[in-house]
């Protein structure tokens, strides 16, 4: 399991931390978009680890 100061975790965090600065220091188009899905694609290497540290498998829609 990753604990709240991990690498991995923190950076997760600062990616949204910079995601939701630059929408507030009105940001938009393209730039903004590879912000979010900077934050949303560490979000989920966070969960898809802590999920195969606790034995579960992804489960993706199709």
């Amino acid at each position: 399991m990753l604990l709240p100061d991990h690498p991995m975790y923190t950076g997760a965090v600062e990616a949204l931390r910079r995601y939701h600065q630059a929408q507030a220091d009105g940001l938009s188009g393209i730039e903004l978009e590879h912000l979010r899905l900077t934050a949303e694609h560490l979000f989920q290497a966070v969960t898809d680890f802590q999920l195969q540290a606790v034995g579960h498998q992804r489960v993706t829609a199709h």
